[in-house]
Order: structure tokens, then C-alpha cells, then sequence
């Protein structure tokens, strides 16, 4: 049985890297795994998402509408903007940041009110943390993408330490320990 788990965000916030460090957590417990990268504008802070499936054999690395087990969101909108693609008992785990795209910004549309209320009056399971906050108490505000690392780390059956070696796979020494701290306060708050 596969598992599907889509990332979305807006260009520059690091979908890569958690995409990146969920394959290795996948690939080190032994799974089939395929990841595909479906860019936007994301250069331009335009949507960027990123497929991950994994089990005992991945054919395809798309995820369909109703197939997606979990969507890793960095933003509200972009959260809101793909709900279609999970599965009834799916759950989102999302950044409460608010990141507005072009036509918010000039004027030609206004930033949707109360995301995750609409959500989970949808009957979607949402779980919104204020990754931001917690980025910049580990360091670093570029550490969103490790704290919702660390947030959905609670609801996937690997151990923490799986999790913590693949961050230490694939972050720089430098950065090391503001991530492994980033990831901590995702999975604990």
C-alpha cells in the first residue's frame, strides 16, 4: 500500500530541502520512494509543489486528486489551494503564515479570511503551527521547512532518530544544530 505526501509552498522556502530530507528518512527505512518536483514560478515566490510516494513498489510519482495521504503546506493559500488532492481521512499540516501572491499585492484580489476555519468546516483535518515563530526561536527563520518537517514527524510511524539523521544527511555542519532544534520544536509543540 502507498503513501502519498505532497509539499507545497511558495518559491524560496525550502520545499526542496524537506523534500529532500523526507526521501532519505523513506529511503533509510527501506521504501520504494519517487519524488517529483512540479515547479511554478517558484523563482519569483510563485506556488512550487513536490510529490513524495513511498511503499514496497512506486510506479508513478504523481499524486491525483484524492490520493494524497498528508499535504505539507508552507503557506495558507497554498494549503487551501490543493485540498482537492487529499484523501478523505488526509490530514494537512499547515504554516500559518500568510506569504500574499501577486494579485493580493496589487490590489486586484484580497487574502482569503480564516483559511483553516473554511478548511475544517470542509470536514479536513488541519493541523496550522506557527512554524515561523518557531524557525526563528531555534535561529533561523529559513528553518520553516524543518519545524513542518518536525510537525509532520508526529503523525508518520519513523523514529526521531531516523529523522534527525537524515537532517544530518543533507544539512550543512554550519546550519546543523539550528535545524535539529527547528525540527524538535516542530514535533514537540
Amino acid at each position: 500500500m502507498n503513501k502519498n505526501i505532497m509539499i507545497v509552498g511558495v518559491g524560496g522556502q525550502g520545499a526542496l530541502l524537506a523534500s529532500k530530507t523526507l526521501g532519505q528518512v523513506l529511503l533509510d527505512a527501506g521504501y520504494d520512494i519517487k519524488v517529483s518536483e512540479v515547479h511554478g514560478m517558484s523563482q519569483r515566490g510563485g506556488s512550487v509543489v513536490t510529490y513524495v510516494r513511498y511503499g514496497d513498489k512506486v510506479y508513478s510519482p504523481i499524486i491525483d486528486k484524492g490520493e494524497a495521504d498528508f499535504i505539507v503546506s508552507f503557506e495558507l493559500l497554498e494549503a487551501a489551494r490543493y485540498t482537492e488532492f487529499l484523501k478523505k481521512d488526509g490530514k494537512i499540516v499547515v504554516n500559518t503564515q500568510q506569504i500574499e501572491p501577486m494579485p493580493v499585492i496589487t490590489g486586484a484580489a484580497e487574502y482569503p479570511e480564516d483559511l483553516v476555519g473554511k478548511m475544517k468546516d470542509a470536514g479536513i483535518e488541519v493541523d496550522a503551527l506557527d512554524c515561523l515563530s518557531l524557525a526563528e526561536q531555534a535561529g533561523t527563520s529559513k528553518a520553516v521547512n524543518i519545524v513542518l518537517l518536525g510537525r509532520l514527524s508526529k503523525y508518520m510511524d519513523f523514529p526521531e532518530e531516523s529523522w534527525l539523521k537524515a537532517i544530518e544527511k543533507l544539512v550543512k555542519p554550519a546550519f546543523l544544530e539550528v535545524n535539529k532544534k527547528a525540527f524538535m520544536l516542530g514535533r514537540n509543540n
